[in-house]
Parts: C-alpha cells; sequence; structure tokens
C-alpha cells in the first residue's frame, strides 16, 4: 500500500472511506507496529480494551477482533491510511498475537499446498466408481423430488388457507426429509416458500410461486435424463449438488475482459455464515456474471472486490441453460470502472431470454439509464422512461440516494428478483467514479 488511493481502493463501500478516516488520529492508537510482512496496531474503542487490528500484507488480509463484517472493516483501513501518512509512527517489535496469526496462516497455506499437490499426485478416480456414485445420488434425489411431489399435491388438497405454525412445522420437516436425501437444495426452496406464509398481502401468490418453481424442479428431475445437458446442469444446482470447482475452472466457458464491479452484496444467511455476490459486466464481451461466495465464521473472503472499479480477469461460467454465475481467475484490480450503456429494453430482453432458459434464476443485474428515485406513500421507486419500478432498499440507503440524486436523474445498477429492483451503485453519464454505493451491512 504505497498511497492513500490505493488503500481507499480496498474499502467496501463510502459508509467504510467515512468512518476510516475518522480513526486517522495517533491518539486513538496507543500502539501501532509494522514490518515487511504485516502492519498492526491497537485502536481504543468504545470498550475498556483497544481493538486488535492486523493486516497481512501479502493478501492485503485483514483481521480484527471488532464486531464489524465488513472486510475490510474500517479500523482496517484506518491502519493502513496511518502507515502511508505517516510510517515512522510504526515499531518493528512485532507482539505475540501478531505472529500467532501469521503463522496460522502460512500454516493454512502450506496445508492447502499439501493438498493440492496430493491431489495432483493422486491416481485419477476408477470412472465406473464415479459413474456408479453418482447414479446412486441422482436415484435419492429424484426419489426426493417423487416424496415433495406427493406432499405438495396433499397440501394444495387442503387449502393455503388452512396453513398455520403446525403446518409450517411440517413443512420444515419435509425440508429436512430432502436434506436428508442428498437433495438440499429442494429443501431449501421449500423453506423459502414457508418464510412466506402470512407475510404481507399477497402472501399466497407469493407462495405460490415458489411452490410452482418447486414443482416445475421435481418435475424436470423425473425426466432428467430426456433434457439437454445444460438443463440437467441447471436442476443438479436446484438439487443442490455442488459441482467442483476446479472442473468448473477446467472446463467451463471462459470469458476473459476488464469487468466493471457493479456492486457487491453481503447478507447474513445464520449467525455464522455471510453470503457475498459480486456482480460484475465485462466490457468487450458484454456478458454479466455472478461472483457467489460464503464465508463462515466471520472469515473473509478469498479475493477482494471493490464496488465501483474493474479488473482484468478470466470468468469461467458454471454450466447451464443460461450461465450467469461464473468462478474468477487472476483478477487485476485497480481500474476505474467502465459503466455500461445498455438500453432499457435490451435489458428486459436478456433477464427474459434468461427466466426462460431457466426460471430457476432468482436474482438478475440490471442497469437502468436515466432513472429517477423517489420517495412515494407506496414506498421507494424509480422512474424509468416514464414508468415506476418499484425498489427494494433500506429506508436510511433510500435517503442517501435520494440526496445524492438531488432529484435529478442518475444511472443506477442493482438486483433484480423479478419484483422489485435493488440498488447497488448510482453514476452519472461521463464519470468513473461512483456517485453512491450502498453500504455491505
Amino acid at each position: 500500500m504505497q498511497d492513500t488511493a490505493s488503500v481507499l481502493a480496498l474499502a467496501p463501500d463510502e459508509a467504510s472511506v467515512k468512518a476510516a478516516r475518522g480513526l486517522v488520529a495517533p491518539a486513538k492508537w496507543p500502539a501501532l507496529g509494522a514490518d515487511e510482512a504485516a502492519v498492526w496496531g491497537e485502536c481504543q474503542g468504545s470498550g475498556s480494551k483497544p481493538y486488535q487490528t492486523q493486516v497481512d500484507l501479502s493478501g492485503p488480509a485483514f483481521r480484527c477482533s471488532c464486531p464489524s463484517r465488513k472486510f475490510p472493516c474500517k479500523h482496517g483501513l484506518a491502519l493502513l491510511l496511518l502507515k502511508v501518512d505517516d510510517a515512522s509512527r510504526f515499531k518493528t517489535a512485532r507482539p505475540a498475537w501478531v505472529d500467532e496469526w501469521l503463522a496460522s496462516r502460512e500454516q493454512k497455506d502450506k496445508k492447502k499446498e499439501e493438498r493440492e499437490a496430493q491431489k495432483a499426485e493422486a491416481p485419477p478416480p476408477d470412472p465406473k466408481s464415479v459413474a456408479k456414485r453418482e447414479a446412486q445420488r441422482w436415484d435419492r434425489i429424484e426419489g426426493a423430488a417423487q416424496d415433495l411431489q406427493r406432499w405438495m399435491a396433499d397440501q394444495l388438497a387442503h387449502g393455503l388457507g388452512a396453513v398455520d405454525d403446525d403446518t409450517v412445522k411440517g413443512w420444515q420437516a419435509m425440508a429436512a426429509r430432502t436434506v436428508d436425501a442428498q437433495a438440499p437444495g429442494l429443501g431449501q426452496r421449500l423453506l423459502q416458500a414457508a418464510e412466506r406464509v402470512r407475510q404481507g398481502a399477497d402472501w399466497p401468490e407469493q407462495v405460490l410461486h415458489r411452490l410452482g418453481l418447486l414443482q416445475l424442479a421435481c418435475d424436470g428431475l423425473q425426466r432428467r435424463a430426456s433434457l439437454p445437458e445444460a438443463v440437467q446442469a441447471d436442476l443438479r444446482q436446484v438439487a443442490g449438488w455442488p459441482l467442483d470447482k476446479d472442473g468448473v475452472l477446467a472446463h467451463g466457458d471462459a470469458v476473459t475482459d476488464r469487468w466493471t464491479v457493479l456492486g457487491v452484496v453481503q447478507e447474513m444467511r445464520d449467525a455464522k455464515l455471510t453470503e457475498r455476490r459480486v456482480w460484475v459486466h465485462g466490457q468487450q464481451s458484454q456478458r454479466q456474471a455472478l461472483l457467489l461466495d460464503h464465508a463462515y465464521g466471520g472469515r473473509g473472503f478469498e479475493q477482494l472486490w471493490v464496488g465501483a472499479s474493474s479488473a482484468e480477469a478470466t470468468m469461467h461460467f458454471f454450466p447451464g441453460a443460461a450461465p450467469l454465475r461464473a468462478l474468477c481467475e487472476g483478477p487485476q484490480l485497480g481500474g476505474a470502472a467502465v459503466w455500461p450503456v445498455e438500453p432499457l429494453a435490451q435489458a428486459w430482453d436478456r433477464i427474459t431470454q434468461r427466466m426462460a432458459a431457466s426460471p430457476w434464476v432468482g436474482l438478475h443485474p440490471l442497469v437502468l439509464l436515466d432513472a429517477t428515485p423517489e420517495r412515494t406513500a407506496l414506498g421507494w421507486c424509480c422512474v424509468v422512461q416514464g414508468r415506476s419500478l418499484g425498489m427494494r432498499i433500506d429506508e436510511a440507503f433510500g435517503w442517501q440516494l435520494l440526496a445524492h440524486s438531488g432529484g435529478r436523474a442518475l444511472n443506477l445498477a442493482g438486483e433484480w428478483d423479478g419484483q422489485a429492483f435493488s440498488p447497488m451503485s448510482a453514476w452519472r453519464d461521463g464519470e468513473a467514479a461512483p456517485l453512491w454505493i450502498r453500504s455491505l451491512l
């Protein structure tokens, strides 16, 4: 990290930059240190014990004892900003807690290299054994789909009006059965339908929509062998049978381009699991891609992605009838955003074709040009080409976006879930720098 710009490029959002700048004061840091491998410091927070913050410069990788779920947090950014501002304040005597963290990272890297070496040296698996195991799992998945179909028919025969708390518990038990049958994706979709029960005035429509997609997946699984390979790949993912990442990197459709990060979204799936969605747009290919990652127990993500930046990289797309999810190889961050210029009709057509090819895709990237955010009696929306599009956005973020727009039209990139638009970033024509970025968490 040679300058302030390179440090701020690591920030997950504008709010983190602002918070980090507020901590760039030596008085807030009773201990500071650095050497060729790491930077560390103790930042006095609201509690009696300072937060221990450390950065492995080989990554960079961050660790902090604060409760923030952002990576890097404001303390990590502030620590690097202090180092850039005046390196003479930093001592070179490494404390034990930094040594332990660096040693654990080195040990993990070494074990990972050993596993990769063992995997490379291991003889290839017997094709007959592999085919037998896959056939057995498909049998279990297809059996689970049959049971689920019969169960859904029984539920609908009784009517959604009869659904109560005890009924929902039965839905949860059925979802657990699909997990036991090695089809966790079916169970997850059933739970998503159960979560909509009696939530909002249109909940019957929402539940039926989700159960309909689940029924369609079960139908497809019953006649899987007769379907195209791309659709079979979609059904495998719907069932929750993950593809081997090495296989995707080796055989997936590879597209090398400069990719602009349209937005980064992080959500807590449970108390310890964080999901991150990175949406990117290829400058030359005009392809869109979703980089989906999960971090458990407060750990960071392997790759660093910064909203409203760009990266030279190769995307390897997962197989499917409408490939969207991808794995990234060799991202080189640091470039300015090259925002897409896509007419609204073309954007809707892209989504329509994707949904027709694979109806189970739940989220789509969407770019809206000349959109005006508004707050109405019915909630947040944006007006595009004379039409109002509902927005799903937290109240505070909505007012932030409205303030940045000044009541005028701007360009938005966000997620479309089939019903509402969730903005992630905003910019104006001719400007690479974003006007607004939604905070991650």
